[in-house]
Formats: C-alpha cells, sequence, structure tokens
C-alpha cells in the first residue's frame, strides 16, 4: 500500500505584473493564480499550480474530499472522477478560446491539473524518480529549451494604477523589462537585456498590438539582431488572411514559424483560414487557440490547419499533454507548449512535462521572465543558455516556501474581489478611453 494523502490545501495568490500588450488588452498591475499544497502520510509535500480566479479556486476547493484519504499511487482514479464530477458552468459557451475572449480562458483550463502535478510530485518522492519518468515514455531529455517571450509594453505611468517599477541599479534586464516599448527598437533592446541574461537562442513576439506591418518590421528587427535565432510572431487570430499570406510572404527570411496568424473571417472559422494561409505560404503554423481539446484538434489536422501543437499543460492535463506529444511526434507534427502569467511552479512543471515529450519539440513558451524574482521555491533552477537544467530530485525537483506562499495568498486576498480573474480590458480604458476587447482588432489600432 503506497503513502495516502493526509490533507489538500488550496491558495490562491497573487504577484506583480508589468503593463504586457496582446489583443485582449494590457496585463494589469497583479496576476493570480491557485497553489494545490498536498501532504502525504510519509511527510512529502506536493505542489502545482494552476490559473488564477475565484472560479478555479472553488473548483479546486470541491475537489478536496476526493483527494484526502486516497493513496498516491491511485492518482489516475482520482484524477478520473474528479473530472466526472465536473459540470459546464452556465456562461461556457464552449468556443474556448477561438477568437481570445479571455472570459472563456477559465473554461479551457483543466483546474484538476494543479492536482495531477501534486499527486506526481509526490508520487515520484516516494518512488525516487523525477516527474518526467512518470509521464508517457518516461524521461527524454535532462534540459529544456525555453523562448524569449516578448512583448509590446505601455507606459504603466499613464493608467495611474499601481505597477511596479523597474530597477535602475539591477542587470539590463532589470533595468528595461518594465519600461514602455511600442517599437522595434524597442522590443529588440528588451530582447537583447533578455539574451545577456538567460541566453535565449529563439525568441517570439506577442503580436496582435499594432498595426501587422509594424509588428512584422518588429520580426525583422530581432532576426537581424538575432541572425541566427528562430523568431515567430503570435498576432492571436487578429490579422485578416489577406494580410497574414503578404507579409508572411514578404518577411519570409525573417519568420520561423507563425502562431495563430489569422482567425473566422467572412464565414469561415479558424481552422479554415489557417489551413488556407499554410496553403498559401508554406509557412508552418502553430496553434493554441483552435485546437484546444481532442476534437479540436482532429478538425485541424483534417483541415491540414496545424503543424505545432502547443499543448498546454494546463489545458491538456499534464498526461494530456503528452498523450498530444505521441500522436504529434508519430504523425511527423511538432509539439510545444503555450504558456500565461506564471510563478516559478509552473516553470518547473513545463520542464518536466517537456523533458517527457518525444521526438523533436519546439523550445517551450514562457513568460516566467517578467515575473522573474518572485520565485515560491527554494531550489528553482534558473534559465542558462536558454535552457532549464532538470534538478537531480524526484518529484517536480523543487521545494515550496511557505512563507513566500503565504505572503502572495496575503496579496491576492487584500485585492477587491472584481480583479481577483483576469480582466486586460481595465487597463487599457486610461489608455484609449472606452477601449473594448474586439478579436479582429489590434489593441492599439482602435
Amino acid at each position: 500500500m503506497g503513502p495516502k494523502v493526509t490533507e489538500m490545501q488550496v491558495y490562491p495568490i497573487a504577484g506583480f505584473d508589468s503593463m504586457l500588450l496582446s489583443l485582449s488588452g494590457a496585463h494589469a498591475p497583479y496576476f493570480t493564480r491557485n497553489i494545490v499544497v498536498l501532504k502525504d502520510s510519509l511527510g512529502h509535500v506536493g505542489i502545482g499550480e494552476i490559473h488564477g480566479g475565484e472560479y478555479t479556486c472553488h473548483q479546486l476547493e470541491s475537489y478536496i474530499p476526493g483527494v484526502v484519504g486516497q493513496e498516491v499511487t491511485h492518482y489516475r482514479d482520482i484524477l478520473r472522477q474528479l473530472r466526472q464530477g465536473n459540470r459546464q458552468a452556465a456562461d461556457d459557451n464552449g468556443e474556448g478560446i477561438q477568437s481570445l475572449d479571455i472570459d472563456q480562458l477559465k473554461y479551457v483550463v483543466q483546474s484538476e491539473t494543479a492536482v495531477e502535478c501534486a499527486l506526481l510530485d509526490l508520487l515520484g518522492q516516494y518512488l525516487d524518480l523525477p516527474l518526467a519518468a512518470l509521464l508517457g515514455d518516461g524521461q527524454q531529455r535532462d534540459r529544456v529549451e525555453f523562448l524569449g517571450y516578448m512583448f509590446y509594453v505601455q507606459d504603466a505611468a499613464r493608467t495611474g494604477l499601481p505597477y511596479v517599477t523597474g530597477d535602475p541599479t539591477g542587470d539590463d534586464w532589470e533595468r528595461v523589462r518594465r519600461l514602455p516599448a511600442m517599437t522595434p527598437e524597442a522590443v529588440v533592446e528588451k530582447a537583447k537585456a533578455a539574451y545577456a541574461r538567460y541566453g535565449f537562442k529563439n525568441f517570439k513576439l506577442k503580436g496582435g498590438v499594432l498595426a501587422p506591418e509594424v509588428e512584422m518590421a518588429t520580426v525583422q528587427a530581432l532576426h537581424e539582431a538575432f541572425p541566427k535565432a528562430h523568431i515567430n510572431l503570435d498576432p492571436n487570430g487578429s490579422w485578416p488572411l489577406a494580410t497574414a499570406i503578404r507579409l508572411t510572404n514578404q518577411y519570409r527570411d525573417a519568420i520561423t514559424y507563425m502562431e495563430d496568424p489569422c482567425g473566422a473571417e467572412r464565414g469561415f472559422s479558424g481552422r479554415e483560414t489557417m489551413a488556407a494561409f499554410r496553403q498559401a505560404t508554406g509557412c508552418p503554423v502553430a496553434t493554441n487557440m483552435i485546437a484546444t481539446n481532442w476534437p479540436q484538434f482532429h478538425h485541424a489536422v483534417v483541415q491540414h490547419a496545424v503543424d505545432i501543437v502547443l499543448a498546454d499543460p494546463h489545458f491538456w492535463g499534464l498526461a494530456g499533454s503528452i498523450r498530444m506529444a505521441q500522436v504529434l511526434n508519430d504523425w511527423g507534427l511538432t509539439w510545444g507548449s503555450h504558456s500565461n502569467n506564471h510563478f516559478d511552479i509552473t516553470l518547473m512543471t513545463y520542464a518536466q512535462v517537456a523533458a517527457a515529450a518525444p521526438g523533436h519539440i519546439t523550445p517551450v513558451d514562457t513568460h516566467f521572465i517578467w515575473q522573474d524574482g518572485q520565485q515560491l521555491c527554494n531550489d528553482m533552477p534558473s534559465i542558462q543558455n536558454g535552457e532549464i537544467v532538470l534538478p537531480n530530485r524526484p518529484g517536480l525537483g523543487i521545494t515550496l516556501n511557505m512563507a513566500k506562499l503565504q505572503a502572495a495568498h496575503a496579496r491576492y486576498l487584500a485585492l477587491p474581489v472584481n480583479i481577483r480573474d483576469r480582466h486586460d480590458e481595465v487597463a487599457m480604458q486610461p489608455i484609449i478611453p472606452g477601449w473594448r476587447f474586439d478579436p479582429k482588432r489590434p489593441v492599439m489600432c482602435h
């Protein structure tokens, strides 16, 4: 008989963010997450992290009776029962995030993934194996490459909101990461600072912010600054199909792949426009919008609409993400992972899952460089040479600092209830009065 779960606690927490821009608006001064902490009968502690907000927190709390008292080795049965007990929320329109409606994001996220991660953390400690060894066909690599994830950044001082400011006494990344960056030159300056600190070999630009021509000029500037790097761009489906085709063909030497370049338009679905884009450009296509579950993936593959599936474990579950990686590898396609604002528990989760993904995989997305310095764990490896080397420790491989967790929890409790979930419109409205999300209009083109 294996160890039993003796305690499950859920901690909604908040961290500090910068005014990063995407099609959905601007990141608020705070971002929120939910942390699951499990304890077992052997004295081990297992941890997991998932998206923030009251909806996800309450869902996690509802899982406690189904987890406490169960054997850790029965984690598959535990998760199956949790999923069977889930019910579709009344305002879940089933659309997912095919139009980047952030209000629907919490319904795409599988909140039980935080429980899955914590259980696998406990199981790894019991078996003296890393979490990656417990997934799929086991650990495939001992180091995982990450992308340098670049954003356009607005001037937070114009909002009157309590954003944190930069550290002029730190390294170049600390100096520039929270400063405005609305031009190709400013984005390249941030990329150079990120390279100096983290050693990234490849970069991604979050688009859907400025005119498509300006965003492609930024890609070109990144390519010129880092000629050996792979550069990809994510407009979150906001570009018209004709524009996406024209600009990608024009800048084909600078772009490695496009992530969700176009979306639904003129009666065609996002999968249909992505297929047309791929055929017209020959440019590989990645997605975390049109294939966030198995039925969507089936239709995307049938229509030849995607080459790279960014199977974020928070959307698919840890085991589900690796199942996707196995299918993609067998079919000659490519696995990667999308990210959101997160703490170091998620960063290590990404590293462990990516270490178990078979075949050639893309460098993994991470927002963590924008949250660096807010670690919740004592022994999180740093990103060096653009990589994380997996620690030689069992389970997730990192140790929770309860004092830091409690401080982040207190920060969350101090937030007004109406901003505990993600609302990217709020921070945009001081910049553009009356601004509202439009899935087909870049954020600064209103």
